[in-house]
């Protein structure tokens, strides 16, 4: 918050005003179009951890949205495709799910689906090695997007692990990261924001 700018005075939430909304608004609105640097500084968190995998998290992620984009996916899917393992560090046991929620006000349903159950889908691979079932994708045989997202993983998830493979950098990808998070398609506060904003 810059020097004198006003700010909420309440102590209790119940207790606020159309005056402290107003104030805390103000705030709200360039700090949630910033999301997208905040997204790209947690993304970056990935570099150098490679977990036993034959590339780092972050080269897997950056491979997997390469695929996408030599394929000539839309911006939105190419970038779904860079965040898909953004929870990773945080969530080891529901890293979909992490990446879902970051990216749902800002995605088609079908592209929140896709990431969302990705780790479903990519368990076809590897599941039986693991003592899980390499078919617990089946669940959701006949959902609309089942084909979706088994393509998402055949054809950009489950090759993006090539040590040798021309991998774009991130720096390539921060605009398209940039432009998806600067508005959301579907947001509760959606309205207010654009209240503040005119």
């Amino acid at each position: 918050m810059a020097e004198g700018q006003s700010r909420a005075t309440f102590s209790d939430m119940s207790q606020s005003t159309q005056e402290d909304w107003q104030a805390i608004m103000v705030e709200h609105v360039p700090f949630a179009r910033g999301g997208g640097a905040r997204v790209l500084d947690h993304l970056r968190l990935l570099a150098g951890d490679y977990g036993g995998f034959p590339v780092d998290r972050l080269t897997h992620c950056l491979q997997t949205a390469t695929r996408a984009y030599r394929d000539g996916r839309s911006e939105d899917y190419i970038v779904m495709a860079l965040l898909h393992d953004i929870g990773d560090t945080l969530g080891a046991y529901n890293h979909p799910e992490i990446a879902a929620a970051i990216l749902k006000p800002f995605v088609s349903e079908e592209l929140h689906w896709i990431v969302e159950h990705h780790g479903i889908f990519q368990g076809v691979n590897f599941f039986h090695h693991i003592g899980l079932n390499r078919d617990m994708r089946e669940q959701f045989r006949g959902h609309k997007y089942f084909d979706a997202t088994a393509e998402f993983i055949d054809k950009y998830d489950c090759p993006a692990f090539d040590p040798d493979y021309d991998t774009l950098p991130l720096e390539f990808f921060e605009p398209m990261v940039m432009r998806l998070f600067e508005k959301p398609l579907k947001s509760i506060y959606k309205k207010s924001e654009q209240e503040v904003a005119a």
